[in-house]
């Protein structure tokens, strides 16, 4: 799912990003951060957001398999 479509769903269930943000426990300024492009979300705080957003794999839900260095 793209930043777009997510900013799309919540204006079609006239919720706010910062109604989301707040009812979900994280910064506003994080959030809007990551929706507008300007955190990547690699990591992290972002890295949550991005994951609870639909952004990126949960990493709770996803199996991590560790590489051999």
């Amino acid at each position: 799912m793209t930043p777009q479509q997510i900013k799309e769903q919540f204006r079609a269930r006239g919720q706010s990003v910062g109604q989301w943000a707040d009812a979900h426990g994280f910064p506003r300024d994080v959030v809007y951060r990551v929706l507008n492009g300007r955190a990547a979300g690699w990591r992290g705080q972002t890295h949550e957001v991005a994951a609870a957003l639909g952004l990126k794999p949960d990493p709770a839900k996803t199996p991590t398999t560790t590489p051999n260095v």
